[in-house]
Formats: C-alpha cells, structure tokens, sequence
C-alpha cells in the first residue's frame, strides 16, 4: 500500500499511520500490540491495553505480536487459554516502580495451548521498594498443561524467573506438558526457576546466572510444598548456572507423606561455574516411614571453579529415591 493510499485510508477509518502500516504489514495469523492502543514508548502503563490485546488475540485464535517496550503496573498480565504472543526484536515487558514482594508479570494460570515466543520480562528489581519477601514471579505457570516457552528472558525479579506449580483452585493439582527452550534468567533475588509440582516438564539449554538476595538463590530450585505434589519426568538438558548460591537444588523434605510418591529427574550435561555453596545439591530426605520412591540423576556435570562442594548431599533415607551422579568432572 502507498504511503498516500495508507494516509486516506487510515483517515476514513479514524486510524493513525502508523497503526494502518501495522495492520498492512501483519501476517493473516497475527495481530499487533499498537492495534489496541498498546504505546510500547518505555514510559506509558500500557498494561490495561496490552490485556485487551492478549484478551482478544486469544479469543480470535491469532498471535499477539508485542513490538515496543512495555512498562506495566505491578498488576501484571493474564494469559489465556489458546494465547499466542511473540515479542519482536527489541520488545519488552517491564515493570513500572512499586513496592510489592508478591506479583506475577506474566501469569499462566489454569490455561491450556500458550505459547510465548522470544518474551522478554523484567521485574524491575531496582525499582521495587519492598523491604523483604520473595514472591515477585516473571512468568508463573499455575495448574496449566501444554504451555511453550521459545527463548525467554526474565530478569530481576524479586523472586523467581519462571515459576512451575499445581493449581491454587484445584483444578490441576501440577502443571503438565511445560516445554522451555534456551530460557535465560539473570539477577533475580530468590530462583532462576522453581519446580513446585510437575509432570513432562523439559528445559532445554537453559542460563541460569547471578542469583543472590534471598535463599535459597539457586539457579534452579526444585522444592514440593506437600505431600499433594508431583515431580514425574522432570527433565533438564544442558543447563548452564554461574555465580548462584546452588546451582542446581533439589529439596524434597516436604514430599513425603501419607501418600506414596514416585520422583523422576534428570538433569544431563550441566556446567555450573563458581556456585557459592554447591553445585549441584540434593538434600531434605527424611522419610520417616513414608514411601518417596523413583530416581533423581544428574548425568555429565562439570563444575568449573567451585567456591563450595561440586555434589551436595545430606539428610539422605536408604529407603528414598536413588540418587546418581554419573560422570562428573571438576575444574579447581
């Protein structure tokens, strides 16, 4: 469309330019942040706009594609079941100052289908007023199933980068199906992700790095709440942490219960440099009688620069999961 045929089309539909060449240059499957008011300028709170953006990019069966830098409230956003949002180059989602210690930038809560391509999430940490707490999410995934995550970024959050857990209204006691690829955390106070509840969860070549302000700060932490909870199949490939307090933890104190529980993980070819405490560390397995049984394996580690242990271990049960270090290689 020529630049005079954009400019009278735009004014007989009451459209800025700029908006009519958005709408020109999407593809048939997609729909563009600035169609729904969404400023992207770094400044404005666009989080109302980009709602109804997700909202009705759902609802139509298209992909939200967000162009700008976003600034929201600590409100945060709400994916719906069937979304789709791409983050074009250069394109964010950040934070405007606030003083919670409990939020969710991007909440998946009790959805199925979303797929997140290239999203780039920023607590904001500097700007955050709270005195203490660790619950400030970048991207929650709650009680969802079948949930993708292309290249992810988040960023100084107050708590953890990406957060994996069964349903707060019961409706999926673990998330399911959870794919993340090259997932990249950095300067978040509590975990670059936590495993809660979950079943066929896959993060492939994940970096976990510089994770510090409130423990356990591992790049990964892996910690049941309860007896309630699931941790089936659970599987991390090439994952890289540097400079965290763990870099790889899994606590499973709270797990054991009335009910028998089968534990599945493997984590394959992690490089951990210059973890403060351990590298890799499995812990909390007091069974007192109960039934927690399965395999927990890291396979191929090389822990580079260790200031702590390279494998952690303590308070183990003869009668819990086994517990396989295959392979590893230390680098003093």
């Amino acid at each position: 469309m020529t630049r005079r045929r954009t400019v009278l089309k735009a004014a007989l539909l009451g459209l800025s330019v700029e908006m009519m060449s958005a709408r020109a240059d999407a593809a048939d499957d997609e729909v563009i942040d600035k169609w729904y008011g969404v400023k992207g300028d770094g400044i404005t709170n666009d989080r109302v706009a980009l709602q109804r953006a997700i909202d009705n990019a759902a609802g139509v069966g298209k992909t939200l594609v967000i162009t700008g830098r976003c600034r929201v409230d600590v409100t945060g956003l709400t994916c719906r079941t069937g979304s789709r949002i791409r983050f074009a180059p250069g394109a964010s989602i950040k934070f405007l100052p606030h003083s919670e210690d409990t939020y969710q930038v991007l909440r998946i809560w009790d959805v199925q289908r979303v797929t997140l391509e290239n999203a780039n999430v920023d607590g904001s940490k500097e700007l955050n007023s709270a005195r203490g707490g660790e619950n400030g999410i970048g991207i929650s995934i709650v009680g969802s199933s079948d949930i993708t995550l292309i290249n992810p970024t988040t960023v100084n959050c107050w708590g953890d980068g990406i957060y994996l857990a069964g349903s707060y209204v019961h409706k999926l006691p673990y998330a399911e199906n959870i794919k993340v690829v090259n997932h990249h955390a950095s300067g978040c106070r509590r975990q670059g992700v936590s495993i809660i509840s979950a079943k066929n969860v896959l993060f492939d070549h994940p970096v976990w790095t510089d994770i510090q302000g409130t423990a356990p700060a591992a790049g990964l932490d892996i910690e049941p709440d309860d007896n309630t909870n699931v941790l089936e199949n659970i599987r991390i490939v090439s994952p890289y942490t540097r400079n965290c307090q763990v870099g790889i933890l899994i606590w499973l104190k709270l797990i054991a219960g009335p009910v028998p529980k089968q534990v599945s993980i493997e984590i394959t070819n992690h490089r951990d440099e210059a973890s403060r405490e351990a590298a890799f560390s499995v812990s909390g397995l007091r069974l007192k009688g109960h039934a927690v049984r399965g395999r927990i394996a890291s396979v191929a580690p090389v822990w580079e620069r260790p200031r702590g242990k390279g494998f952690l271990s303590y308070e183990q049960d003869s009668d819990g999961p086994q517990i396989v270090v295959n392979d590893p290689k230390t680098i003093r």
